[in-house]
């Protein structure tokens, strides 16, 4: 006759598979030691190399998790004199989060609640708790720790990673708002510098001989003022470029590039609103990660200070007299430098 397999013991080893290789447990029990059997059927049943220490009394059990640390803490409950309840209370709120597993002789439904309540991991009823039972519980509330401890720890370098993001992003936008007002001085210094000065001839002859090159730095240097809707319409460009890139939005930034040079607003303008509204957008995210919106906003800044570059250029040259334009011919070699 083919053997029935012993599912009693099957499940023990099931459940003894599912605990950490090492194990340290504290047993905080009373005077009638509740569920001391199933504590020590850890050392018996599991596979695991179990460390069972025990601790009589709640005030010998805190002063154990004060200075040790512990994989598993077994606590059992006696009404008159053991109160597992508190003692769970007064684990948590000294800072400990190892996970409880509370022995009693009241039925599940009469502790279970309070026990939850109070931060524990489980509740058995000692009387009716079979080896695997027991095993399967700690196993479970050994794994449920361990989770959330490696939760936490992820959260919290999650908020690291996101802190340094911004400290980052503050560093480019101020150092990036730096190359703006170094830009600003630039030219304000070569606009003075350009500028006449004195009475003399040699005075007058030079206000009168501003070449084009001076004009065109002092209209640089001067601030058109920026029309009401064009920071909005610029956050929302932002927005949706932070969203859905570069591709989708080619002619709205050309069409807002066209607007910015039609309304004679200089790429310094231009620039400046550019990291005023980035500024806002990175101290509204919060906690949230700020490098991909820092690298799209780049990307966005290159592309309109290109399609702006390029209006100028084409707004440069229709102000330019024909006599002063240069053909792409005339760079060209003359017949005898190529045969030579």
């Amino acid at each position: 006759m083919p053997r029935i397999p012993n599912t009693q013991a099957l499940s023990v080893r099931q459940a003894s598979g599912q605990l950490p290789p090492r194990l340290r447990v504290l047993y905080i029990s009373g005077q009638q030691r509740i569920g001391g059997w199933l504590a020590e059927a850890l050392i018996s049943e599991s596979q695991s190399d179990v460390l069972l220490e025990e601790a009589v009394g709640a005030a010998a059990g805190m002063a154990r998790l004060r200075d040790e640390v512990f994989d598993v803490v077994l606590a059992g409950h006696e009404a008159n004199r053991l109160d597992a309840v508190s003692l769970i209370a007064g684990i948590r709120a000294g800072g400990s989060d190892e996970p409880v597993v509370v022995l009693g002789i009241e039925a599940e439904n009469e502790l279970l609640g309070e026990c939850f309540a109070a931060g524990a991991d489980a509740y058995l009823c000692a009387k009716s708790t079979s080896d695997s039972t027991f095993i399967w519980t700690v196993a479970k509330a050994v794994q449920r720790t361990s989770l959330t401890r490696d939760h936490r720890r992820l959260v919290e370098s999650e908020r690291q990673r996101a802190s340094q993001e911004h400290q980052e992003a503050d560093q480019l936008l101020q150092q990036q708002r730096t190359v703006v007002n170094d830009l600003e001085a630039v030219l304000t210094q070569a606009t003075g510098e350009h500028l006449p000065r004195g009475g003399g001839p040699d005075a007058a002859d030079s206000a009168c001989h501003l070449t084009r090159a001076n004009s065109i730095a002092i209209d640089l240097a001067r601030d058109v003022p920026l029309p009401p809707n064009l920071l909005k319409h610029y956050r929302e460009l932002l927005r949706a470029y932070v969203i859905m890139g570069s591709g989708n939005l080619t002619d709205e930034m050309a069409q807002l590039a066209e607007m910015l040079v039609s309304a004679g607003i200089s790429a310094r303008q231009a620039m400046r609103m550019h990291l005023d509204v980035l500024e806002e957008m990175v101290r509204l995210l919060g906690n949230r990660s700020a490098r991909h919106v820092i690298a799209r906003a780049d990307l966005l800044a290159i592309e309109i200070m290109v399609h702006m570059a390029e209006g100028f250029r084409r707004l440069l040259k229709d102000r330019q007299a024909p006599s002063q334009q240069m053909s792409v011919l005339e760079f060209a070699p003359s017949a005898g430098a190529r045969a030579a």
